[in-house]
């Protein structure tokens, strides 16, 4: 048997951490065992589905590499496949018309909950339609058992099992004839021959009603694990504030996709002490049965470790490849300027996001407008001039523009003057940069070019001299 997974999001909002981590369970089960990942785009709640949120969901896949085989398959165009299917089960009985109006049920829903019973539907319209005429509204409910039970095997939690007197009858088409979510799941994974669903612990109340409708249809009923959520760090459901945001938020914030993948596989699924996987590694250990029935915690500072391990340790190549949207976030001529794969190397073992890392590197591509305040105070002296000037006639002389050969031009001063590192150094940090902190000099003024570290030296000087001529 072919294993065939899915991811099925419903788009009415984003793609957030806890969809992605589903969407990465079901992608690396599919992986895992040489299948099929389908995606699918559960779009039949009109009101609240828009074609931004559809987009949104595709880029965070495409961005996490979580490419699907088939797909995207969309609910709304399978409007007619539904509701032919509904006909039939109308048709022999295994569906009715539901001709309640709302107040009926909002009344008998407040009468059973005063009587502290569950709420749910009570079949009045199961058996007899005589007094209603053929053109009243109506909507269409599945007629459900009213004895046994359900059981399953969740591959996560084990044997689950529901008493069918606990379930109603599901409505299965509206009163304005689109069909509704619970009944569009079954047909789809049943003719897109799903064998596993890997969904989220919210939908384990639905299972039962759905074994129920693949078994009324004369459908396989596919293998379930429902994961469990995942909290805050402080115990609390998962909200803004802890990091339930866009999945394009990480990038937007300069997060490699291969450092979110580590951290969401980590999130319910280990192997042993283990803490960093590769994607071929995580294709190759993880099984469903492995995943904890417990809520999981997300805390950004473990996904920032993660991210900065990724950082250093990824090809620069590929850091360099994600690092081209921050550039052009900044607005940064990347194509004129330094090379990126430079860039990383530069800044690697300083930042822990690459939004850090094309913050820091402004002044390798746009000119500064001011020095910073502290540094200004603490490195520009009046001798500052003279250790400046002394610097650039020695950068001038220099024919091979390598890091090794520009830090001789700043030791050859540092002895000429007959002073410390810092009272030379500093000064030609500041002037270079802006600030007072950065990487190396040495390397720094490579990547940005003999022309310009002059023309900064230059400029510096003659702030410099104009400052204390007062």
């Amino acid at each position: 048997m072919e294993v065939r997974t899915r991811f099925a999001p419903s788009p009415t909002g984003y793609l957030h951490v806890g969809g992605a981590r589903t969407a990465l369970y079901s992608w690396l089960y599919a992986r895992h065992n040489n299948g099929k990942f389908v995606l699918r785009i559960e779009d039949t709640d009109r009101e609240r589905s828009t074609q931004p949120a559809i987009d949104a969901i595709l880029e965070g896949m495409q961005w996490t590499g979580l490419s699907w085989d088939e797909g995207p398959f969309y609910q709304t165009k399978r409007f007619d496949r539904y509701n032919a299917l509904i006909d039939e089960m109308l048709a022999d009985g295994r569906a009715y018309k539901c001709y309640c109006t709302k107040e009926r049920l909002e009344g008998l829903r407040e009468e059973q909950m005063k009587n502290g019973e569950k709420p749910r539907y009570d079949g009045h319209c199961c058996e007899d339609h005589s007094e209603h005429s053929p053109d009243e509204p109506y909507c269409v409910r599945f007629k459900n058992p009213t004895s046994g039970k359900v059981k399953f095997h969740d591959l996560i939690r084990g044997d689950i099992e529901f008493d069918n007197s606990e379930l109603d009858d599901l409505v299965i088409r509206r009163t304005d004839g689109t069909p509704t979510y619970n009944f569009c799941v079954v047909v789809d994974d049943w003719d897109m021959k799903i064998t596993h669903v890997v969904r989220g612990e919210d939908h384990i109340n639905n299972t039962p009603r759905q074994i129920n409708i693949y078994k009324a249809l004369g459908a396989p009923v596919p293998e379930f694990a429902h994961v469990s959520m995942i909290l805050g760090d402080d115990g609390t459901k998962l909200s803004k504030r802890h990091g339930a945001v866009s999945v394009m938020q990480y990038r937007d914030d300069g997060y490699m996709p291969e450092a979110l993948l580590n951290y969401l596989v980590r999130l319910g699924w280990g192997h042993g002490d283990q803490e960093l996987f590769t994607v071929p590694e995580m294709i190759e250990l993880f099984n469903l049965e492995d995943v904890s029935k417990s809520a999981s915690a997300f805390s950004t500072d473990k996904l920032k470790w993660v991210n900065e391990h990724y950082i250093r340790t990824l090809p620069e190549e590929r850091v360099a490849e994600e690092l081209k949207w921050q550039m052009d976030n900044l607005k940064l001529d990347y194509v004129n300027g330094p090379k990126l794969v430079d860039i990383v190397k530069i800044f690697k073992e300083r930042c822990k996001t690459l939004k850090e890392m094309a913050e820091q590197s402004v002044y390798l591509y746009n000119e500064y407008d001011a020095y910073e305040p502290n540094a200004e105070k603490k490195w520009f002296k009046e001798n500052s001039i003279e250790a400046l000037e002394k610097v650039k006639d020695k950068v001038l002389k220099v024919e091979n523009w390598v890091a090794a050969d520009i830090h001789k031009t700043i030791e050859d001063t540092v002895n000429e003057m007959q002073v410390g590192f810092g009272k030379v150094g500093m000064p030609v940090r500041v002037a270079i940069t802006g600030c007072g902190q950065s990487p190396d000099m040495g390397i720094l003024m490579e990547v940005l070019g003999k022309d310009k570290c002059v023309a900064r030296l230059d400029r510096t000087i003659s702030y410099l001299k104009e400052k204390f001529a007062k």
